[in-house]
């Protein structure tokens, strides 16, 4: 049975609270911010949304990032307490980052026609993920997340953690226009 919220009911009054609640909520990156010498997923400061006890969440986002390829980028979610979900990411795979060539062999750091081998598994909204960098200075990379928030009888906060996977000097940077979107299904 297809989900939504939330239900509009013949004779009920609309108000704006109510149209409100069923739209789509985005969270957007609206300032670069840069992670270095630190190990320890902290909220990034843009990429969070108030979350309602008992309520379903189904979102998607793209993140675009850099960073030394030595530290790598540790991707991480805070929940209410009692919340539960999973999510994925398709990203280039952490340290060091493989690219694949004609040859039956992989090429560490490297990018071609065939582009970059991938981390596309499943995680526990409560498990981190780690996804590779190029060094600062080259090419960004991006990921592309999506993900179920099932939130317990506790609402509150439900944000992207990140740091470096490896602590470095060298920032590892999450770039402005980056974006969450969630929608509340049920």
């Amino acid at each position: 049975m297809a989900e939504a919220y939330p239900t509009f009911l013949a004779g009920q009054r609309i108000t704006a609270a109510l149209l409100r609640s069923s739209q789509e909520q985005v969270a957007r990156k609206t300032a670069d911010t840069a992670r270095a010498a630190v190990t320890t997923a902290s909220a990034d400061p843009h990429l969070q949304f108030e979350v309602v006890a008992n309520a379903v969440y189904r979102w998607h986002g793209w993140i675009k990032y850099d960073g030394p390829t030595a530290a790598d980028l540790n991707v991480d979610f805070t929940a209410p307490s009692g919340a539960l979900g999973e999510w994925t990411a398709i990203g280039a795979g952490h340290s060091p980052v493989i690219g694949s060539s004609a040859a039956p062999a992989f090429l560490t750091d490297t990018q071609d026609a065939r582009g970059y081998l991938m981390r596309v598994e499943t995680n526990d909204v409560a498990s981190a993920r780690s996804y590779g960098c190029l060094g600062t200075g080259g090419i960004p990379l991006t990921l592309q997340m999506y993900g179920t928030l099932r939130v317990g009888s506790t609402g509150g906060t439900f944000s992207l953690d990140w740091a470096q996977l490896v602590s470095n000097a060298t920032a590892v940077t999450l770039y402005t226009d980056s974006w969450l979107s969630m929608l509340r299904v049920a």
